[in-house]
């Protein structure tokens, strides 16, 4: 059904009526560099090996604090992938999602799925699926608790699935092992959102490049 968000609303026992929902679009169909998914944040890009959010693979958000405009940094990238028809979902969204926001962003409402679930492990299940079916190009999930091992599920789905991953965690999260590709700490400074890389699969990492402004353009 569709919400007053303007995006497709579902709950995770519909899940496994994903295939209709996206129809025949798969991975494979989006014209997106092999790599990486451009995140419109260009010192970010230059950082990682594909030129943007690795395809494949999982990314962990590590948040400071969060309301602090976070999802933004996700919007560009998400934005790219429904204006080019391909499917998009958040999995259980600590706030609903302001449509109009969305749409400055530029991002099509009618190919971004919410998923609306109470459960942590459900949240994980859900997550897990959409990641594995092929039918969408970019996941974000925000998991009330996690563990390596449901961690390199998510990471495995994605790899499957040819899909980009994301997880918000807390930055305490840090001190544990993780199976992610790519691991951010999402702080603020003078009201201005910070990023530091902290770990980067298939590259070495410029710690002195490693922290950077997140201010995006789509």
């Amino acid at each position: 059904m569709r919400g007053y968000c303007g995006c497709l609303i579902m709950q995770a026992e519909q899940i496994e009526s994903l295939a209709q929902i996206a129809g025949v679009w798969r991975s494979r169909d989006l014209p997106l560099p092999e790599q990486g998914l451009p995140s419109g944040n260009e010192k970010l890009d230059a950082q990682l090996p594909g030129g943007g959010w690795p395809i494949g693979a999982l990314t962990e958000l590590l948040l400071e604090t969060e309301g602090v405009g976070e999802l933004d940094l996700l919007l560009p990238a998400f934005a790219r992938c429904t204006r080019e028809g391909a499917w998009t979902a958040f999995v259980a969204p600590p706030y609903q999602p302001f449509a109009p926001a969305l749409q400055r962003a530029g991002v099509n409402l009618s190919h971004l799925l919410l998923v609306n679930v109470q459960d942590a492990k459900d949240r994980l299940w859900a997550a897990e699926q959409l990641l594995r079916s092929g039918s969408f190009a970019a996941v974000a999930v925000w998991p009330d608790q996690i563990d390596e091992r449901a961690l390199r599920r998510l990471q495995l789905a994605a790899e499957r699935g040819e899909s980009c991953g994301f997880v918000w965690r807390p930055a305490s999260a840090a001190r544990s092992a993780s199976p992610a590709a790519l691991r951010l700490r999402i702080s603020t400074e003078r009201g201005q959102m910070k990023l530091a890389v902290l770990k980067l699969r298939g590259a070495r990492l410029d710690r002195s490049a490693a922290h950077f402004s997140a201010v995006a353009a789509v």
